[in-house]
């Protein structure tokens, strides 16, 4: 059971002394995007507040001063950051001296552990108040990561409900505020529902689907990365051939070159490409998806869309992560909700015939579908807790940074 808090008693609002001093540390996209609105939130509160940072163009947007764009921070697998482990150390030596020099009143972690667990112990040592938001999935692995959590983090927000629980048994008291992406997607579903999706055929033929269109939509969303998503589009595509009647739209993933999910595609003309940036847009219109674990598959719960998981990695890859990770599902829905609220096809299970099964069945079987509806609310209302998140957290961090003047 989730407990109830109300908004901090020690906040007065707007807080009008002289301005707090925040240095905030995002690495990856999804940081900036709720780093810009707790900005936003922060400046609501603390009317002079001074907020440096790392992060990328909403963050700037939202009124920090950007001193390292995420764009440079995006080293994935173990192979990329040995090769670039001298740009790595170099910025944590470049985010200690400019942290020392801005001087915060606190330090507020987006996510981004492995840069910013280093960090934290850092400033703590070095005399600095640390916040993180949005919790490293130590509960999925590297438990004992919480012992450096307690000593080096004066105050942890996590996103998950199941979060707060975890960090108990470690004697560990954290403040869970709620999911940010419910009010990014409520947002985007406003916003999006009207707006025509851009797509490509494997041909390269430029193709606009709107209101006009016909057919129903079927979103694909492989991943992010190639080596992921030419493992699992081909058996997405395989499984495609069995409905006719509906539309397969695969969303090209930023910084994925439009060639490679063109020669992905040769032999299925009939699937189209919705240009990078507009999975949301395509989620809002979506009739159902296949989607590769992850986030994605939160996303596409909180659009309402009924979806099967897909996951495939190497045979080496899943026979370390299943002795290495800690977690009785792969999708978020279902650690949430702690009950197998979609369907996750793993492995030797993901095949075209399988997924022709689980998806024909979340396109025609009213009971699974009225099902999947009404576990998606109960989701939903969840994760909103009180009010938005990046409002919480602002509140959160305020309201610390007052006490603790």
């Amino acid at each position: 059971m989730i407990e109830e808090k109300k908004d901090n008693p020690n906040l007065s609002l707007p807080f009008r002394g002289r301005g707090g001093k925040y240095y905030l540390i995002a690495g990856e996209a999804s940081g900036d995007l709720h780093g810009s609105n707790l900005i936003k939130e922060i400046k609501k509160l603390d009317t002079n507040a001074v907020i440096r940072c790392w992060g990328g163009d909403l963050m700037q947007a939202a009124g920090a001063t950007v001193v390292k764009h995420y764009k440079e921070l995006a080293f994935m697998g173990f192979i990329e950051v040995v090769k670039n482990l001298p740009t790595i150390l170099n910025n944590l030596k470049f985010c200690k001296e400019d942290v020392q020099s801005f001087s915060p009143d606190v330090l507020v972690l987006i996510d981004y552990p492995g840069f910013n667990l280093r960090i934290a112990e850092w400033a703590k040592r070095a005399g600095f108040k640390v916040i993180y938001y949005i919790s490293p999935q130590v509960w999925a692995w590297k438990e004992s990561r919480v012992k450096d959590i307690k000593k080096y983090v004066d105050k942890m927000l996590v996103i998950l409900p199941f979060e707060k629980e975890f960090y108990k048994k470690w004697d560990y008291k954290v403040e869970y505020i709620g999911h940010p992406l419910v009010q990014v997607i409520e947002e985007a579903i406003h916003e999006k529902k009207a707006s025509p999706l851009r797509c490509f055929s494997s041909s390269g033929d430029e193709k606009t689907v709107d209101a006009s269109f016909k057919k129903e939509l079927i979103a694909l969303l492989p991943g992010s990365r190639q080596q992921e998503i030419a493992v699992k589009l081909p058996l997405m595509l395989e499984a495609s051939k069995a409905f006719p009647n509906y539309q397969f739209i695969v969303a090209q993933a930023p910084a994925q070159p439009t060639e490679f999910y063109q020669r992905l595609l040769a032999n299925y003309p009939g699937v189209l490409i919705a240009k990078s940036g507009q999975t949301y847009s395509l989620l809002t219109k979506a009739t159902a998806a296949l989607v590769t674990s992850g986030t994605a598959t939160l996303e596409t719960a909180l659009f309402g869309v009924p979806q099967v998981v897909c996951y495939k990695g190497s045979n080496i890859s899943y026979q370390i992560a299943k002795r290495l990770v800690k977690i009785k599902y792969i999708s978020l829905v279902n650690l949430i909700m702690d009950k197998p609220v979609v369907k996750e096809l793993i492995q030797a299970e993901l095949t075209p015939q399988n997924i022709t099964t689980e998806l024909n069945d979340i396109l025609h079987n009213p009971q699974r579908i009225a099902q999947i509806k009404t576990d998606y609310a109960a989701l939903k209302n969840l994760l909103r807790k009180e009010g938005n998140a990046s409002a919480r957290a602002a509140q959160e961090i305020v309201g610390f940074l007052q006490t603790n003047a």
